[in-house]
């Protein structure tokens, strides 16, 4: 079982200490999250800084917000990124539910799933190398993987969970493991009618906090703001797991679900968690 970094969004400042202590331990993955009204660092970017500041783990947008933005830029973007952290990028892809985020990037929010099925089969052409088309040619570079960097899907209805066996390589669940699991399973059942072969790569998050109190509330604080606008942020934050014997009992139970990968993804500032749950592993 790999088990991954989220990486909070409250000081851009501190990600390269998170990401340093984060590549030089047991983890796989650093994720970031992606909002554009909200007071966070855009991922690519970030990314991007924390790619070059690591040698090895891979970095992961978690989910990046791909209607919000222009596709061409986006796989240049992309395949850039993943050509010069020599293959680490993953690029976890969602659809975005705030509708302020939609406004100001002129997009519109009740298009936009069938906006990132277009955007994904322009993406994965360019990626190929092949034309834009109607007269332009190719745009470079090529990723480092042939055909484009490794795309996860979030999302909990069944047209988002069919995405990932349409156009991506694996699922990302941001659901306990107690429904996480009937997730899984309509992921793989797409992933099978759809004549893929093996299986698709399964991602589970969740979301904790190791430390003092005053580390655990803060994280419940800064989770808290971020989830207001779901109406679920309350019940959002109980779920936080803030011990070591909770945590250790999530990953045990998304391994026994089939999940290749668990998140664990902090809210709280402190960089000492990366060594606290570290330990935990």
């Amino acid at each position: 079982m790999n088990v991954g970094i989220g990486l909070p969004i409250g000081d851009p400042a501190t990600l390269i200490t998170w990401a340093q202590r984060a590549d030089a331990g047991p983890f796989s993955t650093l994720g970031l999250l992606d909002r554009m009204v909200y007071d966070n660092p855009e991922p690519l970017v970030a990314l991007a800084v924390l790619a070059g500041a690591t040698s090895r783990i891979r970095v992961q947008t978690e989910v990046l917000l791909a209607p919000l933005r222009d596709t061409a830029l986006l796989a240049k973007q992309a395949a850039t990124l993943d050509r010069m952290a020599g293959g680490r990028l993953v690029l976890g892809l969602g659809v975005g539910g705030r509708d302020d985020d939609h406004q100001v990037t002129g997009t519109d929010i009740r298009t936009r799933g069938r906006r990132l099925d277009e955007q994904m089969a322009v993406m994965r052409r360019l990626w190929s190398g092949e034309p834009y088309g109607d007269g332009i040619g190719p745009i470079g570079p090529a990723p480092a993987r042939p055909g484009g960097p490794e795309v996860l899907f979030g999302g909990f209805k069944p047209a988002a969970i069919e995405r990932v066996a349409r156009w991506g390589d694996g699922f990302l669940a941001a659901a306990a493991p107690s429904w996480a699991g009937g997730l899984f399973d309509t992921a793989r059942r797409f992933w099978q009618e759809y004549g893929r072969d093996g299986e698709p790569r399964i991602v589970a998050q969740v979301n904790v906090a190791l430390g003092s109190e005053d580390v655990v509330r803060e994280a419940r604080a800064n989770m808290h703001a971020y989830y207001t606008f779901t109406g679920m942020s309350d019940r959002m934050v109980a779920g936080m797991l803030t011990t070591p014997a909770e945590i250790r009992d999530a990953v045990a139970a998304f391994a026994d679900l089939g999940a290749d990968e668990v998140v664990l993804y902090c809210y709280g500032l402190d960089p000492d968690q990366v060594d606290r749950l570290a330990d935990v592993l």
